[in-house]
């Protein structure tokens, strides 16, 4: 991908970058630390390293006897990337802008030994690439564990779903109904020659991704970045309709696409909570662009722990009540290559141990005949069927509801012990339509 920064002053962030992910920290805390003219340059590259990032990461320990220095690390897992992609650059080129960028690194001393690393990866390009493919960790870019759960959560599908998590995900907007329709929006879009097909109630997916400023409409609120499965969390709360004014509390709000959609369908009085203060601030700046609550909405935005319900709730029961529960994103890695790999084994149950005190600590504040979704961006069967399941068996006065159970994502069709039976998708939400989509869980409840 050519452009008029220098390859080596990308490489150069994009290898502090990794080395800042293989650190424990996330590409959404790096990231806007870049400098806004590399960042575009940045993103793609260092992207296209973590989803490759078990294959380097075995060739690097092929190809250097002593682990080098965090920043050269990552600094020779971003060259190799480009190397095994074979796309973009030539490789005398990436080897030569990767040895530059070790300036920047201030890592001089060790250009003979990144030089070396590379070169010899060209010599040996197929051999070595047999070797580390021969791994699991080479063969499938995702920690050993990771595949393991997804072989016992989904035998017959996970070699698609770890296939899927290594493709870049299309732009999904939500057209904004207090705006306009859908079908006028895609009209802009026909306009300036820019293609797009319908998902879901609301959405649409760009053929091609686009800056979120050129889109027509952004700033004055037209249109949102939402993928397809949690643009169904909405409809799937409202049902057929909620009177007016009724209230409807979204726990885990941050950073707000979900509460903003709520607003955009329903006249409603919205409470949206998020235990991150610094979270909840993005609420606020989403709700302000799209210009909501718009004329019969009310909104109460608070950092709050959802599940600490004695340090905030009015003591007024709710209508409705959306758990977009805290959970380990293995269900939008198409989204976060970097998840895959800041994740710990047993986040996965400390995570859905989470979920389920936040369930039983919000079922009794749901009105009686009042619904609650539960939502994860999960693939992983104990932070969504379990739960749910453990949920339904405590909890007599929970009747379930149709809802999608787990999606898949990619377009990767779930087991059929996945899915939740008489479900039925929106007008545009065919197959075909799931492509765009993430992996997530849905359940839901109506309280008898």
């Amino acid at each position: 991908m050519p452009t008029s920064v220098p390859l080596s002053a990308q490489l150069a962030v994009v290898a502090r970058a990794i080395a800042a992910v293989r650190q424990g920290r996330s590409l959404a805390a790096v990231l806007p630390q870049v400098p806004a003219p590399l960042r575009p340059g940045v993103q793609a590259l260092v992207f296209g390293a973590l989803r490759r990032g078990g294959e380097t990461q075995v060739l690097l320990g092929l190809l250097a006897k002593r682990a080098p220095p965090a920043p050269v690390a990552g600094l020779l897992e971003a060259a190799l990337a480009l190397l095994v992609d074979g796309t973009g650059y030539a490789p005398h080129t990436v080897v030569d802008q990767a040895v530059r960028a070790l300036t920047p690194l201030r890592q001089p001393a060790l250009a003979g030994f990144v030089n070396a690393c590379l070169r010899r990866f060209l010599r040996e390009r197929e051999a070595l690439l047999a070797q580390a493919r021969a791994t699991p960790l080479g063969r499938w870019n995702h920690p050993p564990w990771w595949v393991e759960r997804l072989q016992r959560d989904h035998p017959q599908r996970w070699r698609a779903i770890l296939e899927a998590d290594d493709q870049p995900a299309p732009m999904v907007l939500r057209v904004n109904r207090r705006h306009g329709s859908r079908d006028a929006y895609l009209a802009q879009l026909a306009a300036l020659d820019w293609a797009a097909e319908p998902i879901g109630e609301d959405g649409l997916v760009l053929a091609e991704a686009v800056p979120v400023e050129r889109l027509p409409g952004w700033a004055e609120g037209a249109v949102s970045v939402q993928d397809g499965a949690a643009q169904l969390a909405a409809p799937l709360l409202l049902g057929a309709g909620l009177p007016a004014g009724a209230r409807v509390l979204d726990a885990c709000a941050a950073p707000g696409g979900k509460s903003a959609h709520l607003l955009e369908r329903a006249d409603i009085e919205l409470w949206a909570l998020d235990a991150d203060a610094a979270r909840i601030e993005r609420v606020r700046e989403t709700l302000e662009r799209l210009r909501l609550p718009a004329a019969g909405s009310t909104v109460t935005v608070r950092a709050a722990d959802a599940g600490s319900v004695a340090d905030w709730w009015d003591g007024r029961p709710f209508d409705a009540i959306l758990l977009d529960a805290p959970c380990s994103a293995s269900g939008i890695v198409r989204r976060h290559p970097d998840v895959r790999w800041l994740r710990q084994p047993d986040d996965v149950d400390r995570l859905a141990a989470q979920q389920r005190r936040l369930l039983d600590a919000l079922w009794p504040l749901l009105a009686r005949g009042g619904r609650l979704l539960y939502a994860t961006c999960s693939v992983f069967r104990a932070e969504g069927a379990d739960v749910a399941a453990d949920f339904a068996a405590r909890h007599a006065d929970a009747r379930a509801l149709p809802a999608p159970g787990h999606l898949l994502p990619g377009g990767v069709v779930a087991d059929a012990a996945d899915a939740t039976p008489g479900f039925v998708f929106g007008p545009a939400m065919g197959d075909n339509a799931r492509r765009g989509m993430d992996g997530f869980f849905y359940a839901l409840w109506a309280k008898a």
